[in-house]
Order: structure tokens, then C-alpha cells, then sequence
């Protein structure tokens, strides 16, 4: 599909897109960005990171745009600092989850975002954070993961691969949740029918804006959803096979301004 000139919904996933590997953005994505909502574009961050993970980069983005967090289940406005809407993964079929996960690959090691503004992610022993510079609350006993509403569950095994993982999850979890995998290390179990599409989606309508107005911009196979639901998906030199396969078109690494070489182009 060849690209319009100029969009009016830019969908940029964080990790391994629009942040650097030290969870930094650079000038030129910043300039890009700020050209292109000068000329009327909206930018909207659509991450499977929780709300509370998201809110101080917006101080970095000079924005207070719309976010879609929690792989979908969020619909954040960090100027308000509140949820204009949240699902939540139900915590007993979180653990039967779990459960028939370990059934098929043995033990799994669980962390889980709590839903709300000021949620926390708590990690069970043994669970080791993808991203270091994110802050984590380790409890004692993977009971204690089920004391508060969830948005989702994080998965990692000992030694199975992250495609590995997520394939066995999906055949032993069925219906019970949808399962993602969206980075080095993580893969999620979100409520069934949760998505970044039905995140954008809802997002967009808020706006007033269409799919065929939209740009999304990712790195991992859970932003396949919204590469299907945007008129235009570019994927990150970075990215992995999958989103590769079904992207528009490919841009630079994460680490070399992908997303501002695709907006210089096209808003000048």
C-alpha cells in the first residue's frame, strides 16, 4: 500500500520503537514529532506498558496527549493523571491460566500490573524484570500477586524462548485470556478480546479519527493487531520476523530515529 502524504493519528509503540535502549528519546524524534503535530497530527502511544509506567514520559514528550497502555486494557490521560477507561484480567482466571501453563511447560515464573493510576507491578521469586529501569515490588508468595485488580500477568520460563512460551500459552490458555508477546522476555496474559487494536480503536473514536487516518509504528508481534486496524504499519529495523511480514514497510532501528525518518518524510 503506498503510504499518503501526511496522517492525522501517528500510533507509536514505546520499547524498541520510539525509545532508545536506555529508555531515552531522541532529539530528532522529539523534533519530528513536534513538527508533526504542528501540522495537525495527533500523536498517540500505544504501549504495553502500564499507566503509572508511561506518565513520566510525557514531561519528556511535551505532550498531554491520549495513551493506550496495558497492551490495550488502558485508556490513559496523563494530563489528568486518571483512566478515561480499564478492563481488568480476572484474578481466578489468572491462575487457572497459570496454571494449565505450567501444566504443559513446567514451572513459569509471574509478575502482574496492577490496574489503576498509581498501580504496581509485582514480581513472585525467581521473576527477573525485562526492563531493568522499571520499577517493581517483589512479594514473597505468588498469592500475593492476586491482592489487587490486575491488567495483566507477565510470564518467564527458565529456558523455553519467548516464541516458544507464547505458543505453548496460547494452545494451554485457550480462550481463558489473550497472549502477546511484546518484547525480549515478556510475555503477557490480558483479558480475552484485549488488544492494542481495541485500544486504538477506542482511542481513535475518542478523537474522532479513522483507520484510514491512522500511521502505527512497532517493533514486536503484539502491535500486529494494530498494523491490521491502521491504514499504514512501518516495523522497526529491530522488529521481529512476524510484524516484519505484515508491515507497510520498514524503517531504521529504534536506536537510529526509524520513527522521525518515516515522519520527516512525510510532513517536511
Amino acid at each position: 500500500m503506498a503510504a499518503p502524504t501526511a496522517y492525522s493519528l501517528i500510533a507509536t509503540d514505546l520499547d524498541g520503537t520510539l525509545l532508545r535502549s536506555d529508555d531515552t528519546l531522541s532529539d530528532r524524534s522529539l523534533a519530528a514529532l513536534a513538527r508533526a503535530t504542528e501540522a495537525g497530527a495527533q500523536h498517540l502511544v500505544v504501549t504495553g506498558r502500564p499507566a503509572p509506567r508511561v506518565r513520566p514520559l510525557f514531561d519528556d514528550l511535551g505532550s498531554r496527549g491520549l495513551a493506550v497502555c496495558g497492551q490495550g486494557a488502558q485508556l490513559y490521560d496523563p494530563g489528568a493523571d486518571r483512566l478515561l477507561w480499564s478492563v481488568t484480567l480476572d484474578r481466578e482466571l489468572a491462575e487457572t491460566a497459570l496454571g494449565k501453563i505450567e501444566a504443559e511447560v513446567g514451572q513459569v515464573y509471574a509478575a502482574v500490573d496492577q490496574d489503576g493510576v498509581d498501580g504496581l507491578t509485582l514480581i513472585e521469586p525467581g521473576y527477573l524484570m525485562p526492563h531493568p529501569t522499571l520499577p517493581a515490588v517483589r512479594v514473597p508468595r505468588r498469592d500475593d500477586l492476586w491482592c489487587e485488580p490486575i491488567s495483566k500477568v507477565l510470564l518467564r520460563h527458565p529456558y523455553l524462548s519467548d516464541d516458544e512460551l507464547a505458543s505453548a500459552a496460547r494452545m494451554a490458555v485457550g480462550s481463558l485470556a489473550t497472549v502477546t508477546m511484546s518484547g525480549p522476555g515478556t510475555v503477557e496474559l490480558q483479558p480475552c478480546g484485549i488488544t492494542k487494536a481495541t485500544g486504538l480503536a477506542l482511542a481513535a473514536d475518542h478523537l474522532g479519527l479513522s483507520p484510514d487516518e491512522t500511521i502505527a509504528f512497532g517493533d514486536m508481534p503484539n502491535d500486529i493487531p494494530m498494523f491490521d486496524w491502521a491504514a499504514h504499519g512501518v516495523a522497526m529495523a529491530n522488529a521481529h520476523p512476524e510484524l516484519k511480514a505484515v508491515a507497510d514497510e520498514v524503517t531504521l532501528s529504534n536506536e537510529d530515529d526509524g520513527i522521525a525518518v518515516v515522519l520527516d518524510r512525510l510532513f517536511g
